[in-house]
């Protein structure tokens, strides 16, 4: 008889694929799912599984049901909180990770080329492919315009803020937005599209806010106007969400006490009143109490795989502050980092610093020796204050011909690239933490509530995505794609634009990657960007590493020689707007303060695993600062122009 009708041949048919199943599984187990689990964890995963599933093809659970660790790929089912599915979509070789005995479960990965949290990320060999969580907890007009337009005269969050509560609605109203901008299908699509970090921006009163910050011209006192400490839930729901699907974080300190750049999203447009004028110092003491107690959160064996890099002050405008404090006020913010966590790759996240939109040329050397510190750019066209109105619905420069892209997607290849590379070799990590599609400035409220566009007419072209040709996407996705190559290491502003509460549709969608992605003008795989630069004609050749040893916690880390440091400013350092003669009375606080720590989550009854206590560090124990009674501080906010107390102010 053949051997298909012998009944010998189909048991050793069932033996062997018994034998190949037990050959994949196992390995995938104890090399990726098991490693890092606490023990109570390890030891409900190693329980007999049940067999069942998640819902879904792709997904399985391990355990007894009311402690089964679920993990699910491609095509599996996700049940959320509320008790509502969606379908994971994953064609990369990601799957998610839910341990409801240890929500702090690090085995998920987001695809097949980047490590699962457990395992140690190579910045030789590792690229960021990653997007920003805007306007999520610092609410941006051009990201979430609704919120803008349903409060006339709101500008940015301090005028939000006081409208909101002026109707009685400000938590409400807040707490609706950090509930549903972004959702935990919103992070399962971000994995799904082959990206592996997200940059998720915070503003500083997730810790706390000031009822009393000084005096305005009138001598009323001025309260903050934040909700205070309500999003720091949503936050680490956010990063349960992230480690769920395997993501990694950097979390980014955006609002900073006085404003670090006059921005909206600082917390108030307007003036610079961090590190200069009457009240810089003094908002510089407060700021290192925020970078503390946030290094004191993540710093913890819960987040430190979760959340490798922090971001501890976006966007200081150099150009209004003058490099010197900038510099002094990182040196002392890496001073009180590294003295927190120790030194070392794993002892707490890499520190970066932004380049202030200085040449990363001019960053080359700073700090040589110190431990894992990078150093972040936000390059935009848009901003650079010219018309670009050149075609990007062309044959692209360069290249064989087949692309479009006109000028666009060689000139981040040229203005980009050259830049970041050169920067790897003389500085060390360096990435882009936000860039965008827009190559103009249309948009609404891209330029703030009342801000035109240097584009001039015809912006309605670029507002309304629907009216756009597959030539004008094809263009737009070449962009993108040499973008990311030139970058290397990225953050996409951002994943998602909010709806106008006119139109029902996004109007600024050349910045949303979501809408890309769903359109055909942002990459499936953002792997198609590798080499086209290269493919545009470009000569300059990414960085291969690898970085020295001390700059990503190897050996020497930490060590700088005394020269590298010679030329900073000593804390605290001199400020611009205030005259000589008061330099010396500027004012200060003092550090008897009560300090605030950040609570960790709340666990279900069922978990076994320590939430942690909030708090790295046992021995930091120092005060918080506050303020010197009898002092009569101006406004933090709003100071250029005061005068400098005479006397009182000085700790």
């Amino acid at each position: 008889r053949p051997l298909y009708k012998r009944p010998w041949f189909w048991l050793a048919a069932i033996v062997a694929v018994i034998i190949v199943a037990v050959a994949v599984v196992v390995p995938v187990y104890f090399t990726v799912i098991k490693p890092k689990h606490h023990t109570t964890t390890s030891s409900a995963s190693g329980s007999t599984s049940s067999g069942g599933t998640s819902g879904g093809s792709g997904g399985s659970t391990t355990g007894d049901a009311s402690s089964a660790i679920k993990i699910g790929g491609d095509g599996s089912t996700v049940t959320k909180d509320d008790g509502s599915t969606f379908i994971y979509n994953n064609t990369f070789g990601g799957y998610w990770v839910s341990d409801p005995l240890n929500p702090f479960d690090n085995s998920a990965r987001p695809n097949s080329w980047t490590p699962p949290l457990n395992q140690s990320w190579n910045w030789n060999t590792d690229r960021i492919n990653g997007v920003n969580i805007g306007g999520l907890f610092v609410p941006e007009p051009f990201i979430v315009p609704a919120l803008f337009q349903a409060n006339p005269g709101a500008v940015d969050e301090w005028t939000l803020s006081t409208l909101l509560a002026q109707k009685g609605q400000l938590q409400e109203t807040l707490e609706n937005h950090y509930n549903t901008f972004i959702t935990e299908e919103d992070i399962a699509q971000i994995a799904g599209a082959g990206l592996n970090w997200i940059r998720v921006p915070i503003p500083f009163w997730a810790i706390e806010s000031w009822s009393n910050v000084g005096v305005d011209g009138s001598g009323n006192a001025v309260a903050e106007p934040f909700l205070a400490r309500v999003c720091w839930k949503y936050i680490l729901r956010l990063l349960g969400w992230a480690r769920k699907y395997g993501l990694r974080v950097l979390l980014d300190l955006h609002t900073i006490p006085g404003s670090q750049n006059g921005y909206n999203h600082s917390g108030k447009l307007g003036s610079v009143n961090w590190m200069n004028g009457p009240m810089g110092i003094a908002n510089g003491e407060r700021s290192l109490d925020y970078i503390r107690i946030i290094t004191e959160f993540i710093s913890q064996p819960e987040y430190k795989d979760l959340i490798p890099i922090f971001g501890v002050l976006n966007e200081p405008y150099l150009h209004n502050i003058g490099r010197p404090p900038v510099e002094s006020f990182y040196w002392r913010a890496y001073q009180m980092v590294r003295g927190i966590t120790g030194t070392g790759e794993g002892n707490g996240p890499v520190i970066s610093f932004h380049d202030g939109f200085d040449p990363l040329s001019n960053w080359a050397g700073f700090l040589a020796g110190a431990d894992r510190v990078a150093i972040d750019d936000h390059p935009y066209f848009a901003f650079d204050g010219q018309t670009n109105r050149e075609p990007v619905n062309i044959t692209a420069v360069g290249g064989d011909g087949t692309l479009l892209g006109g000028k666009w997607p060689q000139q981040a290849c040229d203005a980009w690239g050259p830049s970041m590379n050169n920067s790897r070799k003389n500085f060390g990590i360096t990435l882009a933490g936000e860039f965008s599609n827009a190559m103009n400035d249309c948009g609404l409220f891209v330029n703030g509530i009342n801000g035109g566009a240097h584009y001039g007419p015809d912006c309605d072209y670029w507002m309304d995505a629907s009216g756009w040709s597959d030539a004008t996407k094809q263009g737009l996705l070449s962009y993108a794609l040499a973008s990311m190559d030139a970058l290397g290491d990225y953050f996409f502003w951002t994943w998602k634009i909010g709806d106008s509460a006119t139109s029902n549709s996004v109007q600024a969608p050349l910045w949303s990657y979501k809408l890309g992605l769903d359109n055909g003008w942002m990459p499936k795989d953002p792997r198609a960007a590798r080499g086209m630069c290269a493919a545009l004609g470009g000569t300059d050749a990414p960085f291969a590493g690898p970085f020295q040893a001390w700059q990503t916690g190897g050996a020497g880390a930490g060590t700088i020689a005394p020269a590298a440091t010679a030329s900073i400013a000593p804390w605290p350092p001199s400020v611009s707007r205030v005259p000589t003669q008061s330099l010396s009375l500027v004012p200060q606080y003092t550090s008897t303060g009560t300090l605030v720590t950040l609570p960790p989550p709340t666990l279900a009854p069922s978990a076994t695993a320590s939430a942690g206590s909030g708090w790295f560090d046992a021995q930091d124990t120092a005060p918080a600062v506050t303020t010197i009674p009898g002092c009569a501080y101006p406004d933090a906010w709003d100071a250029l122009d005061a005068q400098v107390p005479l006397s009182g102010c000085l700790p």
